[in-house]
């Protein structure tokens, strides 16, 4: 029987590959995605091991208020007389003090900011050469506070040299240097990894990047010769106390390289996710594939049966051939997936011109036996109901045509709509809020969901495969089409289904991104009474976002603005909770500007010592007003504050907002944004103008009025949904396959069908057009589908976003015809393989076909 079964496989050598190449692709994505956090991750571990190949011991302070996902952890500061208490330690031989913050913002000669395409913009103190650093020929080290020495990278980018001047914006304040020197690395490289680094003098390190002359951020210790790390460690965390941290350097490479290991693992689990979704599609593939198999083989398995064959045995026959097909799928996916996983690491690693180096390719077990599991255990399953069908075959069939009759769909409808129902109810819950629980009842609802979708497509696949037909009805191979595309309900829904996956899940990322966008634009135009608005990139470390608040006062003399008020934000802790605050120059403007009305308290005015928050925040921290508040800036110690206002729940502000005095002790005390008024009869152009040329040392920074502004917010949307798309591209893909699979298999098990409809007269280009039209049929009504499903995904998505802003539904109309023409489009592309084999079927062989 083993033999049998081989045979029969090796012999429909097409069938084979079709079959697998749904495999291989699911398979690739799993693959890749373990590949390339492996291979990145062996690559960071040999960036690390540089950076602190020259540290020893490092001190640092304790910081005060954690990122917890919301950005890096706030700056501990250390005083210059810690330097000299560690230098009094036993065992050291020097100790350093360093400065070195992310946030050193070169203006190149075209007077925009360098990029760096995600790597550090840095600025710390020159300390001098060593063993990973040394300065090119010709140059020295800053000898005055406005000299600097960069690195290559720096001056490569901006194509700068010794003795050239250069801008650099540092918390958002723009200075003016003089090149003295070039820094190097060991291996003649530019950067370790593509970061900006600017040197200054120590003194001048502290003022613009600590904004705190004489301080630190770190203090680097060499030890005494025969002293080990670790020993050096000990001795001079026994001398400066608990109040600090004390660690080797290969603590400090095994704390970075861990922390970034904790970073990719998010970026697994997406491109896990969306090989989770490859794989769903593909499973509507295999199992179609091996529906279509079966029914081909039905006289080859019902012969097999009366010769004395048992129904395991069928079972097995089908079984065996699944499992060679997904341990061959598994194996080319796992191939191909290691050649991915390597090239993406290798852009990854040399995006705008980065050095970082790899460390050779990452293949882990992890990646072995995920690849093998998924692509036999997937395939196995997507095969067992086709070989529990096979096994029921009666030996009296093989004395039948090889089709045989569908059966009544009753009953894989009831259960459809069951599954649905309970997909619907546990997304329901998810999008209501469940806790911890939330993400994985909303992921099982979409996937039950759509599963109860694919069980009721087949009762609806015969009404509107049929709607969508009739305009071909006028044409014989477009009616001969039409009849073939809905005369197997099952197999035209598993193929359209797929297809639905991919589109369902485009268009309800799309109907959530376009009610966003629709939202925020309602809200701009109905809350916000600002004409214009400053802001710049504030996803940039540094404050090269943030601007000069002497803009503020300027832009208030300006004829014709009746009123300007800045916005400062930080993190800081609130009562021991750590939150987002912000700080404005005009109190008032919550009233004015953004339509916020108070419930309790004054709103309009904010002593030095007194804040305002929503009414939400309160009621739920049990606040009232003249409570005192504790708040823990990420400078300074703790302040207390009094509650003196309460404002309604609004769509655009939230949270604690304090006076600008406060903004002192945030981590960038410049404003990130800024709201304008202009009167009446005054020109809003002419003002934008002037505010322009006041915001000519923030070339970061811009102003620009409401539509413009809400533009701007809605690129980043935009970023967001192309990557989608890119991503869900490859299930896109495995669904077209099925098109094309199911195609020409159906025109194998059609050989005598076609061969006699090529014997009474039907030509070449008719048989061509004929399945074209059930190919383009099949696309439409499974693009048709997906439409529908993820319009009401959609729908759910932004109802239950409701309190978030995202409260206007609006659909993308102009998507979704393209995707409906592209629908159309892969129905002809799709068919061009299976449509010439069907067109070159031989009529005689044809007939005698069995």
């Amino acid at each position: 029987m083993l033999r049998a079964t081989l045979k029969s496989l090796l012999s429909r050598k097409l069938r084979l590959i079709l079959s697998g190449l749904a495999v291989v692709l699911g398979v690739m994505f799993v693959a890749g995605a373990f590949v390339l956090t492996n291979t990145l991750g062996n690559a960071f571990d040999g960036l690390f091991s540089t950076v602190y190949s020259q540290t020893h011991v490092q001190v640092s302070g304790k910081t005060t208020i954690k990122g917890d996902g919301g950005g890096p952890d706030s700056m501990a500061l250390l005083p210059a007389s810690l330097v000299t208490q560690v230098e009094a330690a036993d065992g050291v031989a020097d100790a350093v003090g360093q400065v070195g913050v992310d946030g050193a913002h070169v203006i190149g000669p075209n007077g925009k900011v360098l990029s760096t395409s995600g790597a550090p913009r840095l600025g710390t103190n020159w300390t001098g050469e060593d063993a990973l650093v040394h300065l090119a020929p010709g140059g020295h080290a800053p000898e005055s506070d406005n000299q600097v020495v960069v690195n290559g990278y720096v001056a490569k980018q901006g194509n700068f040299k010794v003795g050239d001047q250069i801008g650099v914006i540092t918390l958002g304040v723009k200075h003016t240097y003089q090149i003295v020197g070039i820094a190097e690395y060991s291996g003649g490289r530019n950067s370790i990894a593509g970061e900006q680094n600017v040197m200054f003098t120590t003194a001048e390190a502290q003022r613009v990047m600590l904004n705190q002359p004489g301080m630190f951020n770190a203090i680097d210790v060499k030890p005494k010769p025969g002293v080990s790390d670790t020993q050096l460690r000990d001795d001079v965390a026994a001398k400066i106390g608990p109040d600090y941290q004390v660690k080797t350097g290969a603590q400090l490479q095994k704390e970075s390289s861990d922390a970034f290991t904790k970073a990719l693992s998010f970026v697994n689990y997406i491109l896990l996710g969306f090989a989770g979704v490859a794989l769903f599609v593909g499973i509507f593939l295999i199992l179609n594939t091996f529906s279509i198999i079966v029914a081909q083989r039905t006289k080859e398995l019902a012969l097999l049966r009366a010769i004395g064959g048992s129904r395991r045995q069928m079972i097995n026959s089908v079984l065996v051939e699944a499992v060679v097909i997904g341990f061959l799928g598994s194996t080319i996916g796992l191939a191909a997936g290691i050649g991915i996983g390597a090239l993406l690491a290798y852009v990854f690693t040399h995006i705008g011109g980065g050095e970082l180096a790899l460390h050779g390719i990452g293949i882990p077990p992890s990646a072995i036996i995920a690849s093998y599991a998924v692509g036999i255990i997937v395939t196995v399953l997507a095969a067992l109901i086709p070989a529990v069908r096979a096994s029921r075959i009666p030996p009296v069939a093989a004395m039948r045509d090889a089709a045989t009759p569908d059966k009544p769909l009753t009953k894989i409808s009831l259960i459809g709509l069951a599954v649905f129902v309970v997909g619907a109810v546990a997304l329901g819950f998810g999008l209501a809020g469940a806790g911890g629980a939330t993400l994985g009842l909303i992921l099982i609802g979409v996937l039950v969901s759509f599963i109860g979708v694919a069980l009721l497509t087949p009762i609806i696949s015969r009404p509107i495969v049929s709607g969508l037909g009739a305009i071909f009805t006028k044409w014989l191979p477009g009616m001969l089409g039409r009849r073939n595309s809905g005369r197997n309900p099952r197999r035209t829904a598993i193929t359209a289904a797929a297809l639905m996956v991919g589109i369902a899940l485009i268009t309800g990322i799309n109907t959530v991104a376009s009610s966003a966008k629709t939202s925020i634009t309602a809200l701009a135009n109905t809350q916000v009474k600002a004409d214009l608005i400053i802001s710049g990139d504030q996803n940039s470390a540094g404050g090269a976002g943030n601007f000069d608040a002497s803009v503020l006062t300027k832009t208030a003399a300006i004829p014709g603005v009746t009123e300007v008020s800045g916005l400062y934000s930080d993190r800081a802790i609130v009562d021991g909770k750590t939150t987002f605050v912000g700080a404005m120059s005009e109190p008032k403007a919550l009233r004015d500007m953004f339509s916020v009305t108070p419930s309790q308290g004054n709103i309009d005015q904010l002593g030095a010592d007194q804040v305002v928050v929503d009414k939400p925040t309160a009621d739920k921290d049990g606040l009232k007003v003249g409570d005192p508040v504790t708040i823990q800036f990420a400078k300074g110690d703790p302040a207390t504050f009094t509650l003196s206002g309460i404002y309604n729940k609004s769509d655009l502000l939230s949270g604690w907002i304090l006076p600008a005095s406060a903004a002192a002790n945030f981590t960038v005390p410049q404003p990130s944004e800024g709201f304008i008024m202009v009167a009446g009869n005054a020109s809003i152009d002419t003002v934008k103008n002037q505010v322009s040329t006041l915001l000519a040392d923030s070339p970061e920074v811009n102003v620009t009025d409401i539509s413009s502004f809400v533009d701007q917010q809605s690129k980043g949307i935009d970023s967001v949904l192309t990557i989608i798309q890119i991503l869900l591209a490859l299930a896109i893909i495995i669904a077209i396959l099925g098109v094309i699979n199911t195609l020409a298999l159906s025109v194998l098990e059609r050989t005598r069908e076609i061969g006699l409809l090529r014997a009474i007269g039907l030509r070449r280009g008719q048989t061509m057009a004929m399945v074209t039209v059930e190919s383009v049929v099949i696309s439409v009504f499974g693009a048709v589908l997906g439409l529908v499903v993820g319009v009401g995904l959609g729908a759910a998505v932004v109802q239950a976003l409701h309190d978030q802003g995202i409260n206007k539904l609006s659909l993308p109309w102009g998507q979704m015809v393209v995707y409906l023409v592209l629908a159309a489009i892969v129905g002809v592309v799709a068919a061009v393989l299976p449509a010439i084999r069907a067109a070159r079927t031989n009529v005689l062989a044809a007939i005698s076909y069995e």
